[in-house]
């Protein structure tokens, strides 16, 4: 489970160093290979284990290819689905048109998702953070079933 938000810091060629605390998973569980691709809401990226991310793809592609919706999401999501490895000192390099894509310049905020990361840039993420703060539930529309249910 990838739980926290966690400030990092781009190298010159765009290298992302995944903290320690993930790494071992990482490595064991996934055997060093990600994919990383597009979120298709907001202007970050998304990482996931390889294994994960080969049960999200199967179902992106059983989507009717004919349902635009369907389609759009296939040629986001698996068209900017990038194989990336953790090298030996556990980072990661971030692509030129994935960087651009989120405007990932040298300070990025990389958020645990439970079965993936988010990558944001500092600033969107902060500002983004704020309005979702003030936003609160109201303003969202009712809220699903399993929210209503969900105790914390």
């Amino acid at each position: 489970m990838f739980r926290g938000v966690n400030a990092i810091h781009l190298d010159d060629k765009g290298r992302l160093a995944i903290p320690t605390r993930y790494r071992h998973r990482l490595q064991t569980d996934a055997e060093s290979q990600l994919i990383l691709t597009i979120d298709t809401e907001e202007r970050c990226l998304l990482l996931y284990p390889l294994p994960e991310w080969e049960i999200i793809e199967k179902k992106i592609e059983a989507l009717p290819s004919f349902n635009r919706a369907a389609r759009r999401i296939q040629r986001l999501l698996i068209g900017h689905a990038t194989e990336v490895e953790l090298d030996s000192h556990g980072r990661i390099l971030l692509s030129t048109p994935l960087r651009e894509y989120a405007n990932l310049q040298k300070n990025v905020m990389l958020v645990g998702q439970g079965k993936k990361f988010e990558i944001w840039d500092e600033i969107c993420w902060s500002e983004t953070r704020s309005d979702w703060i003030k936003e609160g539930l109201e303003t969202t529309g009712p809220l699903p079933p399993e929210l209503e249910a969900l105790s914390l």
